[in-house]
């Protein structure tokens, strides 16, 4: 991998063409649409100090057309498999009139200023830029046709851009991008009012399946670079010993045995940070060497004594006592409509359940691992990361050095799910790098690291009680859930889900009951807790869902009818009205809570299913659905529980509403993934604590679903929508309905009860 700067080109105002696009050789366009095309009509989004000035405005995008008739779009969104990188070059490349074959993409570095928030979080990426996308290839697009009607000297009005050249309607004379890349920057950009944007039945690519992935050919090729594969001259290879516990400590240490190991090189102690852990590294005794191998080795032969500090007692089986009594005990009230708890109280028919979910911790394909070089005064750092500016930040306050003099260059991710938002990886290799007078060196993470000393999804346990009415509807509802927030990664003391966490799926039911009560009790962090993909919404959509086919049991009614009464008609929720005072950063007004929606996801994903057709001995068909991040999904899941146990997936049937689909393709992959992860989770992820330690180390103890436990077939449904419906999330919405799903319809095959995580791949040692 090469050290340049893959973002290098240098940004203008809205009303100027860089003259620096000559070093391209080429046109280059930068837009910043601070002055006009603002989201003003949405409050501040979460994270909103990420972007420049601390309010919510488009980023900064780049288009460089060469001489060579090739178009470049710098893209400033990391891709981790989600095929962001893709997406949002395509919707550029169809406003832009490119031709898709000839368009390539490049990185965008750490750089707050020039893109505004490269975050890729919280299901977003497309959510917040396929409009301002849109206008920089629509305001590319102008100028050049601008230039092919100064050289030819008639009106715009009589050009017209077409697969990446200009014709002339009067006479069929054509110039290509290339041929006007040096007249068009020379022409004005359009003022944000003044751009004109395709009508949607004009897109070419937007919309469409079958697009090349800009990454594909080269990942099934080995070609792509990603953070584990950066090669630099001279480069040294480092692993770290790390606190097993949280807030442990080193005390001391004897590296003379792995000093003697054959490639060693040096051995250097990182200093501890104090507690919340933040981004910082978690400290330790890094060994480098000429090879991972040997670093891996003389790690092995250190002789450590620690002090595991504050958490050395944590065990997650104890803390399981904790949760419980944390939700059998009135707690503080985020929601409280009519008097649910009277109403339970004097019920004659009233159902309680609890959900227990343990922690969880990412295992994405690749570990973490960074690599970074200081030389001349600056730092440049290679890495896999969700979130480049808050490396940047980290590196620059780790080193002493000033922000312009951190260069942080975006790998390609081997998976995220959130872990990768969390930069203490690069923090380490910065120091490392430091200690070694600046030469180059890689930090890698074992499987091992990886698993011991994740930011883990919290352990939950939700508590849910209903009294039913004559007529087996709820009359009353409470819902207490218990679980660390993450912001006590951030935030000493801090305990009890926030607004952001209990508005993942808890808070903003849709149900008409007339009796609600939801609350959220106050509990510790015992150790780093981190975003996870869907974060609350597993939790509790796990319980919600599978509480709602309890109780639709218990009023011996079918599930699926069952919960479309329980939703009611078709209407549009403004999300405070719930108790909702987030709404996932976005406007209410523009993003209300649209009960058609979800009703629509499940009346699809139960028709595809053949829901309530005769099933064989053992089988049974299962329903769950979500609202997250703006969209919409209900997963239908046939299991096959064997005589001995066995549980087979013949069958999952998605269906799912984002809104419109920009890249169908990376939608379909995106939920096929999610489906995959969801069941996973479902059967086999647990991570426990003893001592404060993880017990878990690698896939032999924290398993991931193998080929044969996966489901024969996943059917995917996308609703249809036009692009005058507001776009919604696709990484992560997929993921919340699969667990429920999945226990619901081993309910029904069975007559079994799941409330706890995992499964297995056998029922054996579950009980109802």
């Amino acid at each position: 991998m090469s050290a340049r700067n893959p973002g290098g080109q240098r940004p203008i105002t809205r009303r100027t063409v860089l003259q620096g696009a000559a070093a391209l050789g080429g046109f280059v366009l930068c837009l910043r649409e601070s002055g006009g095309i603002v989201l003003a009509s949405q409050p501040p989004l979460y994270g909103a100090a990420a972007f420049p000035g601390g309010v919510v405005e488009n980023p900064l995008v780049f288009v460089a057309i060469h001489p060579d008739d090739t178009v470049t779009v710098t893209v400033h969104r990391p891709e981790m498999g989600q095929g962001i990188r893709t997406s949002l070059a395509l919707v550029v490349a169809d406003e832009l009139e490119a031709d898709w074959p000839r368009v390539q993409v490049t990185q965008a570095p750490a750089d707050e200023s020039r893109y505004g928030s490269e975050d890729t979080d919280g299901s977003r990426s497309m959510r917040h830029f396929f409009e301002p996308m849109r206008r920089v290839g629509a305001a590319a697009r102008m100028m050049l046709e601008s230039a092919a009607a100064a050289h030819w000297r008639v009106p715009v009005s009589e050009v017209a851009a077409e697969r990446q050249q200009v014709v002339h309607r009067g006479t069929g004379r054509r110039l290509s991008y290339g041929q006007l890349a040096d007249q068009a920057m020379r022409q004005s950009v359009p003022e944000p009012s003044q751009v004109r944007l395709k009508d949607p039945a004009q897109f070419r690519y937007i919309g469409k399946s079958n697009t090349r992935l800009i990454d594909g050919a080269d990942i099934v090729a080995g070609r792509a670079a990603y953070g584990i594969d950066t090669r630099l001259d001279g480069m040294l290879y480092a692993v770290v010993a790390r606190p097993a516990v949280l807030g442990g400590k080193l005390v001391r240490y004897d590296a003379q045995a792995a000093l003697a190991v054959p490639g060693v090189l040096r051995v250097v102690q990182i200093p501890s940070h104090s507690l919340p852990a933040q981004y910082y590294p978690l400290g330790g005794i890094a060994v480098l060497a000429r090879n991972t191998w040997a670093a891996i080795k003389g790690r092995e032969a250190l002789k450590l004594q620690w002090d595991d500090g504050p958490n050395r007692s944590y065990d997650s089986r104890q803390f399981e006592k904790v949760l419980e009594q944390a939700v059998r005990n009135p707690a503080k009230v985020i929601r409280n409509q009519g008097d649910a708890q009277t109403i339970l109280e004097k019920s004659g028919k009233r159902i309680e359940a609890e959900y227990y979910l343990p922690s969880l911790a990412h295992a994405s394909m690749e570990p973490p691992a960074a690599t970074a070089r200081i030389s001349n005064g600056h730092c440049e750092v290679w890495a896999p990361v969700q979130a480049p500016q808050a490396t940047r930040d980290l590196v620059t306050e780790l080193l002493g050095m000033k922000e312009s003099d951190v260069t942080v260059h975006v790998t390609l991710l081997g998976g995220g799910f959130g872990r990768k938002s969390m930069p203490d990886f690069a923090g380490e290799a910065a120091l490392l790098s430091k200690a070694m007078q600046g030469a180059p060196v890689r930090v890698m993470w074992t499987r091992e690291d990886d698993i011991q000393c994740d930011y883990y999804q919290a352990a939950a346990l939700e508590h849910l009680e209903a009294a039913l009415g004559p007529d087996g509807m709820p009359l009353a509802w409470l819902h207490r859930s218990a679980a660390a927030t993450e912001n006590a990664t951030f935030t000493a003391g801090a305990e009890g889900e926030d607004e952001t966490e209990y508005g993942q799926g808890m808070s903003n039911i849709p149900f008409r009951i007339p009796n609600i009560r939801l609350e959220i009790p106050s509990v510790p962090a015992y150790a780093r807790i981190g975003w996870f993909r869907s974060v609350y919404n597993i939790a509790h959509g796990f319980a919600v869902q599978s509480f709602v086919d309890e109780v639709a049991h218990a009023a011996g009614r079918d599930p699926r009818a069952y919960q479309l009464e329980l939703i009611g008609p078709p209407r549009r929720i403004d999300p405070r009205s719930l108790a909702d005072t987030w709404n996932y950063g976005e406007s209410p007004t523009l993003h209300p809570l649209d009960t058609g929606r979800l009703r629509g996801v499940i009346e699809r994903a139960t028709s595809e299913a053949g829901w309530g057709r005769r099933m064989p001995r053992g089988h049974g068909l299962g329903l769950a659905a979500t609202y997250s991040f703006m969209s919409y999904a209900a997963a239908v899941i046939e299991v096959r529980v064997g005589a001995n146990g066995e549980l087979t997936i013949p069958r999952v049937d998605l269906a799912f509403d984002c809104g419109p689909q920009v890249n169908p393709d990376r939608v379909r992959a995106q939920l096929e993934g999610a489906c995959i992860m969801g069941l996973t989770l479902a059967m086999h992820g647990e991570i426990t604590f003893k001592a404060g330690r993880v017990q878990q180390s690698n896939f032999n103890d924290y398993a991931v679903m193998r080929m044969s436990e996966a489901p024969r077939e996943i059917r995917l449904h996308l609703q249809p929508a036009g692009f005058d419906v507001p776009l919604g999330g696709v990484g992560e919405p997929g993921l919340p309905p699969i667990a429920p799903a999945l226990c619901n319809a081993i309910f029904a095959a069975t007559g079994r009860r799941i409330r706890r995580l995992p499964i297995g791949s056998t029922l054996s040692r579950q009980t109802s």
